[in-house]
């Protein structure tokens, strides 16, 4: 697939992106351009590398979550089944 170049704007800076997605490119960029703003709200004395960072380390952190919970969820849905498979079990004798 063809990488496409798109301009986008986080913090007030201009970036030329390339991405196989113009659009995801810009979701992305969106989602990181709120993310600093958010940050940069709460805590305006900061230096903008501060900003950066701290907004890198939330958005890695709802990562890590969205990892972990994508994790646990096969193992609880495979709880489930083996309790409905006991049932049915249970039912059939």
């Amino acid at each position: 697939m063809e990488t496409r170049s798109v301009k986008v704007k986080i913090f007030g800076t201009e970036y030329p992106l390339r991405g196989e997605s113009e659009e995801m490119t810009k979701q992305v960029a969106k989602y990181v351009d709120d993310m600093i703003h958010n940050v940069h709200e709460k805590i305006p004395e900061q230096s903008p590398l501060t900003i950066a960072v701290l907004s890198a380390l939330n958005i890695t952190e709802e990562l890590f979550r969205e990892r972990q919970q994508k994790n646990t969820l096969p193992s609880e849905m495979n709880g489930e089944v083996q309790q409905m498979i006991r049932y049915l079990d249970s039912c059939l004798q």
